[in-house]
């Protein structure tokens, strides 16, 4: 089972990554305003329910993804934010994967307890094209962050990432398509020079989605998107086998 945490639903469009937002396409398909930041009365403490026995729901190892429909550092959410930290340090046993467009808010959010980070928060920084990328990811590199993320999402060009993953910080970059109305391409090539790079450096690399327009060998797809992720996997392995391939080849 996948575990999502939304303590807060909308958001405001920053950067270039944002024109075609997924939550604005499924707010706007339920008559939803997506600009208006609500707190989710009924999710919000999801991290410390508990079931009839006493024991939580969400099980102790999960990576629960967190804030996927908002940003957890924007503005409207700073009276909310308090009691979110206190539910992430109730719950060390689980890890809260938190992405962001917002990281240069990241130093004025954090609990006066951060110290360098906490063991069970891992921030991923979301950057779709070279600009924000060397906009953001400085920020990230500098942040008192223990596990940090970088996700090329949703992917609008070639992103250099070699000057942050030589760093050593990085742990995992994870690469995604744009999805339903008015998606921007996905070139398959692209993905395979980001994997390039990983490699390089020794990055987990994951390719998560291929959005609904995907070009491989110049070829435009077009996906459906309830096979983004399969299809993304397909690709995967057929990235793994290529490098198998040609270490055969080698010996």
């Amino acid at each position: 089972m996948q575990w999502n945490w939304n303590p807060w639903h909308g958001c405001h469009k920053c950067s270039p990554g944002c024109k075609n937002c997924y939550v604005y396409h499924l707010d706007a398909l339920r008559d939803k305003e997506s600009g208006v930041v609500v707190k989710n009365k009924t999710s919000f403490n999801n991290p410390v329910k508990k079931d009839r026995h006493g024991n939580y729901k969400i099980p102790s190892g999960t990576v629960l993804g967190s804030c996927f429909t908002s940003d957890f550092f924007i503005e409207e959410a700073d009276e909310w934010r308090g009691s979110a930290w206190d539910m992430i340090r109730e719950r060390s046993d689980i890890v809260f994967l938190i992405p962001t467009k917002r990281i240069a808010r990241f130093a004025d959010c954090v609990p006066d307890d951060w110290g360098d980070g906490w063991d069970n928060v891992v921030i991923a920084v979301s950057c779709e094209n070279q600009e924000m990328a060397d906009k953001r990811l400085p920020i990230l590199l500098d942040a008192k962050i223990k596990h940090k993320l970088i996700f090329v999402a949703p992917i609008l060009e070639y992103v250099e990432l070699s000057g942050y993953l030589a760093s050593g910080q990085i742990e995992q970059v994870s690469v995604g398509g744009e999805s339903y109305a008015g998606a921007r391409i996905c070139d398959f090539e692209w993905v395979k020079k980001i994997r390039g790079v990983c490699l390089k450096y020794n990055v987990v690399f994951d390719f998560h989605q291929t959005g609904s327009n995907f070009v491989k060998d110049g070829i435009l797809y077009h996906i459906k998107h309830c096979d983004e992720h399969s299809q993304a996997r397909k690709g995967m392995a057929f990235l793994n086998n290529l490098d198998k391939m040609n270490k055969e080849k080698k010996l």
